[in-house]
């Protein structure tokens, strides 16, 4: 098991590099100089060119590609010229240890996501960080809709096969992956948030965490967390339902069933202890890909509700041209799901140990 691991880290740290080339190269082309962006159009030459030698805007893409990934390293080489771009600032790099080779110094840090254009120079990490933890919340409380609801029906639907129970589940769940977000978003808001507000005293748009009416401090608003995370719920809600019922049937077909039924044990006990298990992996691949998905940031649900996440960052990013943070999120996207197919796959180890022999 523990080299099967070490095989699977291995294998995501090489797609994590080739993850940051392609975000490299892919806003490296794109038309347009980063130093005016971060500048305006109320800019001098000489105020262009000095951003440019201070972000290495000035150097080959080569050049700067190297810079790139040094500073997303964890152990990095820094120059020890004070004019050198990779020099070693400590508003720049949070160190945890260094070493003197020289003329360079070799570095332990955090990763540096660079600064955004649009926001006085605050560090992207700094924005995904305020960001990130709210579509943690959203999409945690989404799954947890999803997973609960979804197991409990799908099971219903598998025991009540061919019933009008299982027909009545089978067509919601059906519709449930039919409607878009975006739709199921404006249309729970509307009828929830304004039509029947008297009475769910639920609001239209709000976070987490909002302003009081002193404009004081902020307060926690969990009853702005229901709306948007029953709809990012309604998707993967209804693929649980149906995977599970279909893994469901197909395991209760097995020959261990039939002689788990032939002792006489009770079909709560044959569900819960012998048949559940082995039906849950389609749904663990499924529900890590969505979960993944939700984690990047549900932009529709985000946007729509004004939840304050990563999603509407991005949003907002690709709206006033901010390419550092776009670069930023979508790095800590493809990492969120390597992590996560990571855990995936120790959890398939588990469940099937055949698999880790393979």
């Amino acid at each position: 098991m523990f080299q099967y691991i070490i095989k699977k880290i291995g294998y995501a740290f090489l797609t994590l590099l080739g993850v940051i080339s392609v975000i490299f190269l892919l806003f490296n082309i794109l038309p347009g100089d980063p130093a005016q962006m971060m500048l305006g159009q109320n800019e001098t030459e000489e105020q262009l060119q000095a951003v440019r030698a201070k972000y290495g805007f000035d150097k080959s893409l080569g050049t700067q590609y190297l810079y790139y990934v040094n500073d997303l390293s964890p152990v990095s080489v820094h120059s020890n010229q004070t004019a050198a771009y990779t020099y070693l600032e400590e508003d720049k790099y949070q160190v945890w240890a260094s070493a003197d080779l020289g003329s360079f110094t070799l570095a332990l840090k955090t990763p540096y996501l660079r600064e955004s254009f649009q926001k006085n120079g605050k560090k992207v990490s700094v924005v995904i960080a305020e960001t990130l933890p709210n579509t943690f919340v959203l999409a945690v409380s989404a799954i947890v809709i999803a997973l609960s609801i979804g197991i409990f029906f799908g099971i219903i639907s598998a025991l009540q096969k061919d019933s009008v129970w299982d027909k009545a589940i089978q067509v919601l769940s059906t519709l449930g992956m039919s409607v878009p977000s975006f739709f199921s978003a404006i249309l729970f808001a509307w009828f929830f948030g304004y039509v029947l507000h008297e009475y769910t005293n639920l609001n239209m748009t709000g976070s987490l965490y909002e302003l009081d009416d002193f404009g004081e401090k902020n307060t926690l608003q969990l009853k702005n967390l229901i709306l948007p995370a029953i709809v990012l719920g309604i998707r993967p809600l209804a693929v649980v339902i149906q995977l599970m019922r279909n893994a469901l049937l197909e395991v209760l077909q097995q020959d261990y069933i039939r002689t788990a039924r032939a002792k006489g044990l009770s079909t709560k006990r044959i569900i819960l202890k012998h048949a559940l298990k082995n039906a849950l992996n389609p749904v663990v691949t499924a529900i890590s890909g969505w979960f993944a998905s939700m984690l990047a940031g549900a932009v529709f649900v985000e946007y729509i509700f004004g939840w304050n996440g990563l999603g509407k960052e991005i949003v907002d990013a690709l709206n006033t041209l901010d390419l550092p943070v776009i670069m930023g999120a979508v790095l800590i996207i493809a990492l969120m799901f390597i992590i996560i197919n990571i855990f995936v796959d120790i959890v398939y180890g588990w469940l099937d140990p055949k698999i880790t022999r393979a």
